[in-house]
């Protein structure tokens, strides 16, 4: 396999007809390529997806209250519920595998009145009344001070984390901002900390025009007793919040005398199943990459069968010589084998090398212009480089074998007398 000559046969059968050498290599390139491209278009529409998702806890449900949709136990369709702290407690005692779970209240939000006053600066923002824990739910990245602990929510602290948005439209640029008092709604509370964090629509501010405060101390400021706005439940690793969705539902159900059949009366929104149908649309896209990709090779493939089949028709006398003078069979056979490997490995490689070449360029432009919505760092892993050398390796053996195997059916007495 390794002789010298017969690696200079190979070169010479190649290069004699540059032209159709070259076409023929071409269909394998060009297939080579178009999986490549596929694939790594694939990826940065996955990559975009994911950091769309950012860190956030996908084994994540959240869930609100509505108006119920029945009549039950004596009242009214149509009422109006709220949840309370003993939910919370409920879901905990008799739910299992549950990490956390995070009862929440909200005053204002985007567009709304202004409730947030500093000096001469006014704002309309989103509070939260939270539980230390909705941080491992909803990321952030604290940029100066701490975030909520269990002692600011027991002692009811009126303190106060703020986004980088509320802080550059209530503070001059470069003022301290930890130790400040902002006012909500009248009510005082002291800035302990500063946070930033991937907002939804991608602008950078709107995300981050959130203050966040106890649980217990919005509670006592803004009158909302032991009503709990909604909730944030995530599972534990290796369990499915959409295992338990159901069984949540129904205890809330029956502690808020919601009928067991009114299916509009709890809203919620189950991220982990969207995020498993994300996944499953990455692999449903990956596959079709596949598909195409090695369709389109293929077809190379085929040209270089059908142009070996030339290569021996043109070489008969040659091959009929050989085999008068004993040469083996099989010696024939792996020349004609290894001739079309060569050449599918050649034209594979420099398909992957243009491949990464284009990769390459399609970052640095995103890097100079920053990233598409929803695209995202295109790439492809060293695994499926490897998986492209395989199936360019197996292909060579394939277009080469029907070649091959007419080549050694002719016997020597007729290649003699072909012309």
């Amino acid at each position: 396999m390794f002789n010298r000559d017969r690696w200079k046969e190979i070169l010479e059968v190649l290069t004699s007809n540059w032209f159709r050498t070259v076409l023929t290599a071409f269909g394998v390139f060009w297939g080579i390529l178009i999986l490549i491209i596929l694939l790594a278009a694939g990826k940065g529409l996955e990559n975009g997806i994911r950091a769309d998702f950012g860190d956030i806890a996908t084994n994540t449900m959240f869930m609100w209250s509505r108006n119920t949709t029945k009549a039950y136990l004596g009242l009214p369709k149509g009422r109006r519920y709220t949840y309370k702290l003993d939910d919370v407690q409920a879901i905990k005692d008799n739910v299992p595998n549950l990490r956390f779970v995070s009862p929440r209240n909200r005053l204002g939000g985007f567009q709304g009145a202004n409730n947030v006053t500093r000096g001469i600066n006014t704002g309309a923002f989103a509070v939260y009344g939270d539980y230390p824990e909705i941080i491992n739910q909803d990321p952030m990245t604290i940029t100066s001070g701490r975030f909520l602990n269990q002692s600011d929510i027991n002692e009811k602290r009126k303190i106060a984390i703020i986004g980088e948005g509320v802080r550059s439209s209530l503070y001059d640029k470069g003022e301290e901002v930890i130790g400040t008092y902002i006012k909500i709604q009248g009510v005082n509370f002291m800035v302990i900390g500063t946070y930033k964090k991937k907002s939804n629509n991608g602008d950078g501010v709107e995300g981050m025009k959130e203050i966040y405060i106890p649980f217990t101390t919005f509670s006592q400021a803004f009158n909302r007793a032991d009503n709990v706005g909604w909730m944030a439940i995530t599972a534990n690793d290796g369990s499915s919040i959409t295992a338990v969705k159901d069984k949540i539902i129904s205890i809330v159900k029956q502690n808020r005398k919601i009928h067991p059949d009114d299916k509009r009366a709890v809203g919620y929104f189950d991220l982990y199943e969207q995020y498993n149908r994300v996944e499953s649309l990455f692999g449903a896209m990956g596959f079709i990459a596949y598909f195409v990709g090695i369709l389109v090779l293929l077809s190379g493939v085929i040209g270089v069968s059908n142009i070996m089949l030339i290569v021996v028709k043109e070489r008969t006398k040659e091959i009929g010589i050989r085999r008068a003078l004993g040469e083996d069979p099989w010696s024939i056979k792996l020349q004609i084998v290894m001739e079309s490997i060569f050449l599918t490995i050649i034209s594979g490689m420099a398909g992957i090398t243009f491949g990464a070449l284009f990769i390459y360029g399609i970052n640095a432009v995103l890097e100079a212009n920053g990233p598409i919505d929803m695209f995202l760092n295109p790439s492809v892993s060293l695994e499926v480089v490897v998986a492209a050398l395989a199936i360019l390796v197996i292909s060579g053996l394939l277009a080469g074998f029907i070649p091959a195997q007419s080549a050694i059916k002719v016997r020597p007495i007729d290649a003699l007398r072909t012309e």
